[in-house]
């Protein structure tokens, strides 16, 4: 009898979020199951570690599918690490991030906390993927996310994917008839333009909250944003070698 794989879920928006209960329940119909995630909320924590604080991880039992999940008081990328060094007997097979709450297409990647646990796992050497649906609402519909999702899952199990790249998939928030299919993608050229409301406290007190507009500067065809806007899921591979490898060669012209 073959081994079923085993599969990693992490996410950033907690442990009870729908996103990560549609995820598991997703999961567990491909392989065995191992839920570590945030205690708490980890959206925009990006790729933060804990080191100036303690770490707790407790087993916990949140519905009676058959995973094992636990949880971590940590960052995205914490609940990553205890999962390959404390939590688990052998490395998984596959680690699968989200579903998140909204989209991390284009610049998102870069703040994702979905994204950084699966790059996480990337450097670890586990083949990666991060969900994301373009809804932020805490009860989202996730159901016409799941045809992809496991579409998307059986065929990295199948094909694997090179060491150094994860997937940054996104799904656009459609009805299951209204979404035309999977676009490869690049990652669309476009950046937040911040804007921070100042206001006071009841104290008198000044703080910030922080808001911003999307503003796309990419109109290419090929892009995550278009594919997004146009009905498609979009799917993203990810390097994590940050390394500007054609700069390299100017570099050296230069007289250092």
């Amino acid at each position: 009898m073959q081994e079923k794989p085993l599969i990693l879920v992490v996410n950033d928006d907690g442990i009870t979020a729908p996103g990560i209960r549609a995820l598991i329940k997703i999961m567990n119909t491909i392989g065995d199951v191992v839920v570590v995630a945030p205690d708490s909320p980890q959206s925009g924590m990006g790729h933060a570690i804990t080191v100036d604080n303690v770490l707790r991880c407790n087993a916990i039992t949140i519905d009676d599918g058959p995973q094992l999940e636990y949880t971590c008081s940590g960052t995205p990328a914490d609940c990553v690490k205890m999962a390959v060094n404390e939590i688990l007997n052998r490395k998984p097979d596959l680690c699968v991030s989200g579903i998140n709450h909204g989209s991390n297409s284009s610049i998102n990647v870069i703040y994702s906390g979905t994204m950084s646990a699966a790059v996480e796992a990337g450097i670890e050497g586990i083949p990666a993927i991060g969900f994301s649906l373009l809804d932020f609402k805490w009860h989202a519909d996730f159901k016409p996310s799941e045809e992809y999702v496991k579409r998307i899952t059986l065929n990295v199990l199948l094909n694997g994917i090179p060491e150094g790249i994860v997937l940054n998939v996104n799904i656009p928030n459609l009805k299951p008839e209204e979404i035309k299919g999977v676009k490869i993608c690049r990652q669309a050229n476009g950046y937040w333009k911040e804007d921070f409301d100042k206001r006071k406290s009841p104290f008198g007190k000044e703080y910030y909250w922080l808001s911003g507009e999307f503003v796309n500067r990419d109109k290419g065809q090929d892009t995550d944003v278009y594919a997004l806007e146009n009905g498609y899921v979009s799917v993203v591979p990810v390097q994590f070698d940050l390394t500007a490898h054609h700069m390299i060669q100017k570099l050296n012209a230069w007289e250092l």
